[in-house]
């Protein structure tokens, strides 16, 4: 098996541990069980193809029946309470306890990086922002912010993009990126950081309301439509997507950085039927 901390995913654990086993014995989904103290011989197996769930006591009956001891049978358990979560703040407030008993046995979870840079708006706005102020200190970036944000704040940002590869510091104390677009890593956690930065924009979305017409475009539909007409729609915002990064990669120097945001979503449950 893979180091605990490669994963995320606890039912990939016990997978990967039963077939390891299986590969070099008559091991069988049943000894599983009957070793873990479950009554039903493909409990396990059900839980690896995300039919059930473990509890935290079966997290830790499991745990010391694939002999996890110490810091893996501890970090395993919150492992289960980060994919057992109802909420995002709980499946965070997990992960986030996963990196911290990481760092502090000096081992790294991958997707660590990725995960906070999604976690907070600073981070995508510096990108943009810090090589648009050529020279600037973290002071005049702070007030340049909306919000404005502590000078504390900027320094601690420019430097977890500097770690991430995100941003490089030229001799002249002046920014510049390393690519005009990112793509990171996919990992299990990813999805609950960017729905805590869409929140974060969608909250500034409303802010900005009160702008100018001149700095701020705001227009929506209110629609009845079938499920062939959605998928055309996100079919169609995703070509929009591609031709907005292409007129940003083609553009000139920042002088103002803009997010935009695009939102398609139900006010109402389905009141017909439908494939």
């Amino acid at each position: 098996m893979k180091p605990i901390t490669e994963y995320t995913d606890y039912r990939k654990v016990i997978q990967d541990f039963f077939d390891e086993k299986k590969r070099t014995s008559a091991f069988t989904w049943r000894d599983f069980a009957k070793s873990a103290g479950f009554s039903s011989a493909v409990f396990l197996k059900y839980v690896c193809e995300g039919k059930k769930n473990l509890s935290r006591t079966g997290a830790k009956t499991v745990a010391s029946a694939m002999g996890l001891s110490g810091f893996d049978n501890a970090y395993f358990q919150v492992m289960v309470a980060y994919g057992t979560s109802k909420t995002d703040e709980a499946k965070k407030n997990a992960f986030e306890e996963m990196c911290a008993m990481a760092k502090e046995h000096k081992v790294r979870i991958l997707g660590t990086n990725e995960f906070e840079y999604y976690k907070s708006w600073k981070n995508s706005v510096l990108r943009e922002l810090a090589p648009a102020m050529p020279g600037a200190k973290p002071f005049e970036m702070a007030k340049a912010c909306k919000p404005t944000i502590s000078t504390n704040d900027v320094t601690d940002t420019l430097a977890f993009l500097q770690k991430l590869g995100l941003l490089e510091k030229d001799y002249d104390g002046s920014y510049h990126q390393t690519d005009k677009a990112i793509s990171i890593n996919t990992t299990d956690a990813l999805p609950v950081a960017a729905r805590n930065l869409q929140r974060q924009m969608g909250m500034f979305a409303l802010d900005a309301i009160s702008l100018p017409l001149s700095e701020r475009d705001m227009s929506g539909i209110t629609m009845g439509i079938t499920r062939q007409g959605y998928d055309k729609i996100v079919k169609a915002l995703d070509e929009f997507r591609q031709q907005i990064a292409d007129i940003v990669a083609n553009d000139g120097d920042t002088e103002q950085v803009y997010r935009l945001n695009l939102q398609l979503f139900p006010l109402t449950e389905r009141v017909r039927g439908g494939n």
